[in-house]
């Protein structure tokens, strides 16, 4: 064997002394240098500071810069680098090449430019000497290993000490304090060790063991060294172990120094682990113990270990008597222990001194053949009987610290036992159903009846609620005893003792079904062995043994008990509780607080469970919940979702752990089952290049699992992988090995996830990772791999496209993708084969490579907010409860988002409207005035330009918002342009409005022409009269007399000329036009006396009009009474129902013809809408204002009535009867009756001279009256202007007063001041209120208008009743507006008059100017005032007399705001009702988006309603249909999207029925909604009235709506 010089000590060599007070001396020194030299030690790796401890597994777990695999690491940095590549499974962390302070080579002190042979050989013998100092020895890599683990707390040394046994590494058993020497066990870091190994029995063939370290019972092989050796004892223990692998370290390995400073003393420990094969070195489980240093000078260490020891094992170099070796080997020769003595300088041969005492010589032998020898004799000492070791029994031993005797550490743990003592003694298949009983079968049920709302079949409403209340009682039922002193500890322990308490009970639970699990396992294997074989035999008990393989496998599922199921019953008792709304505590702890319990775990990094892997259900409630208490306590920040997806066992858990340096829960072993999320923090020097806070990696159960089969495990696989390609930004798509077949289905699994997800406009990226390559180097294999996966997902794609319905060619067509960057290959993990290989380095290298992979695609990702991530959890699961996944997807979060922008959208709109009113009011004065005879558009472009640039900006700066950009930036585009399409739609209409009212001023020119003639004469006979009853007339009354006496004979005189415009008689013209279009008289008085024809637009029965009913006799009405007595009396049943029907036409075959179908019903609705439509558009055409009325118009409005009905009548398989033409034209005649009145009031007010003329009575009683008083000019003058200012005055007041309210109650009043949903969950709650079904029926059938009258209520209470005294208020605050405005006119007037000639013609012509935008001025004719030149007192009277006009405006009552030019109501119904209108096909809800065209978004509405509500029923029957189509769309019914269709449509196909069904989209839900079912069960009867229907048979209305309250109905509007 091969000598090698022993290491140096670090401490040298004292000589001896027989003084005592010298030897404390000495002893004194040496303890000094020993601090000195570690505390260098430590202040050379940068960890002086972390000697308490303070190194936590928080400072690792965290997204850091890259790691550089090949670069040298600085001397500082070595500490962190180690921990980093250990948390990564790379065992090369104990070898990291250290960066030289100086690369320079030494030089000669003497010059060399002539060099000789001499001179080198000179040199070459050492006789020169170098100028360069001795270099500074590097650090011992093992010295590093112990710092770092001196530095660390509990839970650091506890991972670190697992990564190190994963790259199977020897751990530290036995540590000395560097400094004080005591003796620590770290025995709390081995406790999360598990080992597996395959141990051979002759009778059961090959057994597989696997337990944690801690408990495992194992021969244990000590060894020492006793004095110094030139041998490597660590190198000569790893060839019996591993001879691949330098499981401890020893002084040939890469690094390594002559001086160490934290090793000696130390104990390492390390297991073999048999494979069960021929060639394992030994078939037992062994623990190799192995003490550095010397042993002679380690007295404690070396009497634990010989004590534990099942064999001892001791080197010397050599055995002589009077040595200090020989008396430990005495001891040990006196002991029953075997010894093996292992002798550097003795050649012999292995000798068995006596039983159980050996000693072989190592002297020239090769280490293998030393291995070997040792081998031999320690499994012949093992093959007969030996004491065991048991780990945990160092934790008696005396004289040793063991961690686990701090407080906090005992605290933890005897909370921890007090959980599993309850479950001490009980068989561990059966712990989960009796101790976790919401999670067990109760949970499976409920997720069962849950998925099974959504697929509903027969009677659905009757079938949803039962499952409700099933649902209801499961929850009852889900109590939890166990859990209060689970729940109890994790509230009241401090957060130290609370991470030791949960790692406690972790391990503990572990320990727990460890025995039993191996058992089952052991179970699984022998009657899978029998399956097989009987499968070859195809015998007859192969279906009874599958039965038993099966209840085997039940059970193996259900001994999976881990602390993630006890996290999972806490969900299950919060969701039960949430649901039924209690208000209950559960021990100590309220239910309501076990989210916030949860959010503390999930923060300091425990994996928390996301999909309930047994029961394969997302517990929504649940999630949400805890995802909100982390939002509370971390804030709303980004993360950036890494989803795992891949086949099972394929080393997809380990991929993110050895990325993360994570560790997701797995029970005892078992593969992971549904998904789990980690939060990883991003470190402060990453966030400059990420935009996000955390990582948040969701880890996946495996594709294609085993204990699943068939359909299900395709379903089950679907399901997943669209779940997690949804949830996250980025998805590593794990694949193992080469196997095409594999792959194939995988990547089709994958492929249509991904097509699922464009289609619902959600952009995930993806990375292939090919793991279990074999040779990752050969570049050209790669490229070929790449080029087939290429080919392979193009054909995935097309595949997918071709199920989805959609359109791709290629992968690339629905996804990102470049094979170059996005596809990985990964090595093998193992480094040769387990149990005793250790990871394979280039898989931690390729796992870096693919993490910088991850950092680099996701700096340019935003990541999402965990507010995001916790909408799309369940926006995805509830579509995937559906089974069209994409029609049944809505983004909660989208909508919620979108929502907002249609209020905002509101604010803009609202802006641009309000500036044209303004605008508009300006114009129209002007226009009065006669101060403008045109308006261009682009004059109104130019002056709403700065509020449109105003808006533009709002825009700008809400789209640009950073928190919600990416969401918002899909309708950036479609809004901008909206906005540009409303303002020039508000210009284009203001310009009609301005140019009719151009029109009308010009139609009045004649008449305006002749006013100040008529007007001074007017005047002047006032003046006249009043100078004649000067002193006359004594008092007010008498001067009424005498003026009203004299006035119609000056209206007589002064009109005696022109011909007066007559009243219209509306009501003889429609008698006319209807007995010309050939209408019986009788039959028009009939329908005018019976008056339905008002409400003919709302009938819900058209029976009436159908001619089939024209002629029944009285038998066949007896018959159609019984047919429908029998229909009632069978039972709800289809077979019954279907027989009904059949009875029925077999005795009437016309019974189908007997009533109009929905469909029918709905085309004529639609007839005498659109009639409606085209009669308002034609009167609102004609020029009734300006040209006056015409019975024309009533001619061609009627004709076009006529002509529809035939051209409807002429398309229909049936025929309408003569009066159904007569009411709708009476109803078209009544709805158009008032805008013809009022449109020719209006043009006899602006056109007949002598009502111009009377309307001016009271202003010239007024002149008259001042006259007779004795007033002078100006004073006469003055009343002249403020009484023609005072109509003025009062409109612009009234006009302001009214857009001013509008734009408040558009701002602060609740049902104005959102979007259009919000305004019809105010409409709904209104007439829940006044429960008025007529006002429902015009909701149903006439939305728009009822609104329209919602709104005029609503204005009208808000100002009348609610508002009274503010709306005062405001009012008298525009009056004042309006008086400032009228003094600054007076002062300008008669200031700029005053400047020259002073003329009243001047003076009125500057003040009219001064108020041509604000106000209208009449022509006042002022040859009777010429005398006037005191303008300053003019001033004075106007101001006066329009202060007493400013009182009676502010005293008005509030009714006159009726006369604004356009009332509050009238602008807040354009303002709110500019979207859309159009009603859902089957229960014609109506789409709530606030814009009225907003293709390509399809029409929706937060809640549908039951088709029974707009009086759809059974096809052939009087049957209503009760469900609701959200639900309709789940299950398996049809429907006839037609009247004459013969073919129906499945409801889940909907969208392929025609255009207006492809329209809409209509998301599955659970219709919870409560207000359409409490309306449904209040109005039953008026519903059956008013359709002629009724709710039996399958339209029964279930028992469980009659509950519902009209509160509780009103307060579920709140969920829209």
């Amino acid at each position: 064997m091969k000598s090698e010089t022993p290491p140096e000590k670090h401490t040298g060599t004292l000589k001896e002394d027989t003084s005592e007070n010298k030897d404390e001396l000495v002893e004194i020194s040496r303890e000094e240098q020993c601090r000195r030299e570690t505390e260098t030690l430590f202040n050379r790796l940068q960890l002086g500071d972390k000697r308490q401890q303070t190194l936590t597994p928080a400072d690792f777990l965290q997204i850091g810069p890259a790691l550089k695999q090949q670069s040298d690491t600085p001397e500082k940095d070595l500490a962190h680098t180690f921990l980093q590549r250990l948390m990564i499974l790379d065992y090369r962390a104990r070898y990291i090449p250290v960066k030289q302070d100086s690369a320079e080579v030494c030089q000669f002190r003497h010059e060399l430019d002539n060099e000789t042979k001499e001179s080198i050989l000179d040199d070459l013998c050492g006789s020169v000497e170098y100028s360069n100092p001795k270099p500074k020895p590097n650090v011992h890599p093992m010295d590093v290993q112990m710092a770092v683990f001196h530095c660390s707390d509990t839970f650091l040394r506890q991972n670190m000490i697992t990564k190190l046994s994963q790259c199977q590494y020897a751990l530290p058993l036995l540590v000395p304090d560097p400094v004080s020497k005591d003796i620590e066990c770290p025995l709390w870091a081995f406790r999360q060790i598990r080992r597996s190994w395959k141990m051979t029995d002759k009778s059961k063939g090959s057994i597989m063991k696997s337990m944690p370290v801690c408990k495992a019972e194992t021969p244990m092989v000590s060894f020492l060294r006793l004095g110094s050796a030139s041998l490597s004892k660590s190198q000569l223990l790893n060839n019996l172990i591993n001879e691949r692998h330098s499981t401890f370290f020893h002084r040939n390995c890469p690094g390594s120094t002559k001086t160490r400073y934290l090793m000696d003393g130390v104990a390492e420990i390390a297991w073999y682990c048999p494979a069960g094969k021929p060639n394992d070195s030994f078939t037992d489980f062994i623990a190799f113990c192995n003490l550095h240093g010397d042993a002679l000078s380690l007295d404690k260490q070396r009497d634990i270990l010989i004590e534990k020891a099942s064999i001892n094992v001791v080197l010397v170099p050599s055995l002589k008597r009077g040595d200090r070796s020989m008396t430990v080997i005495s001891s040990l020769l006196k002991s029953s222990k075997p010894l093996i003595c292992l002798i550097a300088d003795n050649d012999s041969n292995p000798v068995q001194m006596k039983p159980g005492y050996y000693k072989i010589g190592l002297k020239d032998k090769s280490q293998s053949d030393a291995s070997e020898e040792l081998k031999g004799i320690i499994r012949n000492i093992l093959s007969g009987s030996f004491k065991s070791f048991q780990l945990e029994t160092l934790a008696q031993v005396s004289g040793i610290r063991v961690d686990e005797e701090n407080e906090i550490c005992k605290e933890g743990k005897a909370a921890a036992l007090k959980i599993t003592t309850l479950l001490k003694g009980m068989d561990v298949s059966k712990i989960k159903e009796k101790k976790l009983p919401c999670q067990g079968e109760l949970w499976h049920e409920w997720s069962r009846i849950t998925k099974q709302q959504y697929h509903l079949k027969g009677e659905i409403e009757k079938e949803k609620c039962k499952n409700q209340r099933e649902l209801k009682e499961i929850r009852k039922r889900q109590r939890a005893d166990f859990m209060q002193l689970f729940i109890n500890n994790l509230s009241s322990l401090p957060s130290n003792k609370k991470a030791r308490f949960l790692k406690w009970t972790q391990i503990l639970l572990d320990d727990l079904s460890t025995d039993d699990l191996a058992r089952i396992l052991h179970s699984y294997d022998e009657k899978w062995s029998e399956v097989l074989a009987l499968k070859k035999d195809k015998s007859d008990q192969l279906k009874n043994k599958q039965t038993e393989l099966e209840k085997i496998s039940t059970q193996l599922q259900a001994a999976t008990f881990g602390l993630e199921h006890i996290f999972r019953e806490m969900g299950q008792i919060y969701e039960a509780h949430e649901s039924l709304g209690t208000e209950g505590n559960t021990g100590r702890m309220k239910w309501c607080d076990y989210p916030a319990l949860a959010a503390e775990l999930m923060i300091s990094g425990h994996p928390m469970e996301l999909m309930d892997g047994d029961a394969g259900h997302v517990p929504l409630t649940w999630i949400s919940s805890l995802l909100d208490e982390v939002i509370k306590k971390l804030g709303d920040k980004r993360v950036f979702v890494l989803s795992v997806l891949g086949v099972q066992s394929s080393g997809k858990s380990t991929m993110p752990n050895a990325m993360f340096g994570l560790q997701f829960a797995v029970s005892a072993g078992r593969c992971t089952k549904g998904a789990f999320m980690q939060l990883v923090k991003v470190s402060e020097e990453m966030k400059n290049d990420l935009k996000f806070d955390y990582v948040l990696v969701v880890d996946t159960e495996g594709l294609r699992a085993l204990e699943l089969a068939g359909n299900t495990t395709l379903h089950h696989d679907n399901e997943l992988a669209t779940f997690v390609v949804g949830v996250g930004n980025m998805t590593l798509i794990n694949i193992f090995g080469e196997n095409p077949a594999v792959m194939q289905d995988v990547l089709q699994i994958v492929v249509q996830a991904i097509m699922r997800m464009k289609n619902v406009k959600l952009s995930p990226s993806c990375v292939f990772v090919h793991q279990n390559v074999t040779d990752i180097a050969a570049s050209e294999k790669n490229m070929d791999g790449k080029r087939r996966l290429q080919e392979k997902l193009d054909q995935m794609a097309q595949l997918a496209a071709k199920e989805e319905g959609c359109d791709a060619k290629s992968f690339s067509d629905i996804i990102e993708f470049d094979v170059q960057e996005d596809v990985k290959y990964f090595a093998q993990l193992w480094e040769g084969s387990p149990p005793m290989a250790p990871p394979n380095p280039g898989y931690s290298e390729s796992v870096q490579e693919l993490k910088n992979t991850i950092l680099s695609k996701a700096s340019q990702s935003d990541g999402m907010t965990r507010s995001q991530f916790k909408h799309n959890i369940g926006d995805l699961w509830k579509a995937l409860l559906n089974e069209n996944f994409v029609f049944s997807f809505k983004n909660t979060l989208e909508v919620a988002v979108y929502r907002k922008l249609e209020v905002q959208y509101g604010n803009w709109t609202w802006t641009l409207r309000k500036e044209l009113l303004t605008i508009e009011n300006q114009l129209h004065n002007r226009i009065e005035n006669g101060n403008h005879d045109m308006v261009e558009l682009s004059y109104l472009y130019k002056e709403m330009s700065k509020t449109y640039e105003d808006v533009r900006k709002a825009m700008a700066t809400y789209f640009d918002d950073k928190d919600q950009k990416e969401m918002l930036v899909q309708w950036r585009g479609r809004f901008e342009s909206k906005i540009k399409d409303i303002r020039e739609e508000l210009v284009k209409a203001l310009k009609r409005k301005l140019d009719e009212v151009l029109q009308q001023k010009n139609a009045c020119k004649k008449l305006d022409k002749k006013k100040p003639e008529f007007e001074n004469k007017l005047l002047q006979k006032s003046k006249q009269l009043a100078l004649q009853l000067k002193d006359k007339a004594t008092n007010e009354r008498e001067l009424q007399e005498q003026f009203n006496h004299v006035w119609d004979g000056w209206v007589t005189e002064l009109t005696a000329d022109t011909e007066p415009i007559k009243d219209i008689k509306l009501q003889e013209d429609q008698l006319s036009i209807l007995l010309e279009l050939g209408i019986e008289s009788f039959l028009i008085h009939e329908r005018q006396n019976c008056g339905k024809y008002k409400n003919i637009a709302n009938l819900g029965d058209y029976s009436e009009y159908d001619t089939r009913t024209k002629h029944q006799d009285p038998c066949e009405k007896r018959q159609r009474s019984e047919d429908e007595r029998v229909s009632t009396n069978t039972t709800t049943g289809q077979s019954d129902t279907v027989f009904g029907n059949i009875w029925k036409k077999v005795k009437n075959p016309f019974a189908k013809q007997q009533r109009f179908c929905f469909q029918e019903e709905e085309q004529i609705r639609s007839l005498i809408d659109k009639v409606y439509n085209q009669a308002e558009s034609t009167i609102q055409g004609k020029p009734l204002a300006t040209r006056g009325y015409s019975s024309t118009y009533l001619e061609e409005m009627a004709n076009n009535v006529s002509e529809q009905v035939k051209e409807f009548k002429s398309q229909q398989s049936y025929a309408l009867k003569k009066k159904f033409t007569v009411d709708l034209l009476l109803y078209v005649f009544d709805a158009t009756r008032q805008n013809i009145l009022e449109s020719h009031n209006q043009f006899k007010a602006n056109n007949d001279l002598r009502y111009y003329v009377n309307s001016k009575r009271e202003q010239f009683y007024v002149i008259f009256s001042s006259f007779c008083k004795g007033h002078s000019s100006a004073v006469v003058f003055a009343e002249m202007i403020c009484d023609k200012l005072k109509d003025s005055t009062v409109q612009a007041v009234y006009d302001q007063t009214a857009i001013d309210l509008a734009g408040e109650m558009k701002c602060s009043f609740s049902p104005f001041s959102g979007n259009r949903m919000n305004l019809e969950k105010h409409v709904l709650k209104s007439l829940a209120e006044k429960e008025d079904f007529q006002g429902y029926m015009n909701y149903i059938r006439q939305p728009r208008e009822h609104v329209k009258t919602f709104i005029k209520e609503e204005v009208k209470k808000y100002i009348f009743t609610e508002h009274k005294d503010s709306t005062k208020s405001l009012l008298k605050k525009n009056g004042q507006d309006i008086q400032g405005l009228l003094r600054r006119a007076l002062h300008q007037a008669t200031e700029k008059v005053a400047q020259g000639e002073a003329n009243i013609n001047m003076w009125l012509e500057e003040f009219s100017s001064e108020l041509k935008d604000q106000l209208t001025l009449d022509t006042i004719c002022c040859q009777t005032f010429s005398d006037i030149n005191e303008l300053d007192f003019l001033e004075v009277v106007v101001k006066k007399r329009l202060e007493s006009i400013i009182e009676e405006i502010t005293a008005l009552p509030l009714d006159d705001l009726e006369k604004s030019r356009l009332r509050p109501d009238e602008i807040l119904f354009d303002q709110l009702c500019n979207c859309c209108w159009v009603q859902c096909p089957f229960c014609k809800a109506i789409c709530t988006n606030t814009l009225g065209g907003h293709s390509p978004d399809k029409h929706s509405v937060p809640f549908h309603r039951p088709s029974a509500v707009s009086g759809r029923h059974v096809r052939d029957s009087v049957e209503l249909v009760i469900n609701f189509c959200t639900t309709l769309v789940a299950s398996d019914r049809s429907f006839y999207p037609k009247h004459d269709s013969d073919k129906t449509i499945p409801y889940k196909l909907y969208h392929t029925a025609g255009p207006k069904y492809k329209s809409w989209k209509i998301t599955a839900d659970e219709s919870k909604l409560i207000y359409w079912k409490w309306f449904v069960c209040k109005f039953q009867k008026e519903l059956e009235d008013h359709y002629k229907k009724k709710f039996k048979g399958r339209g029964e209305i279930p028992s469980a709506w009659r509950k519902h309250t009209k509160q509780e109905a009103i307060a579920s509007l709140d969920e829209m």
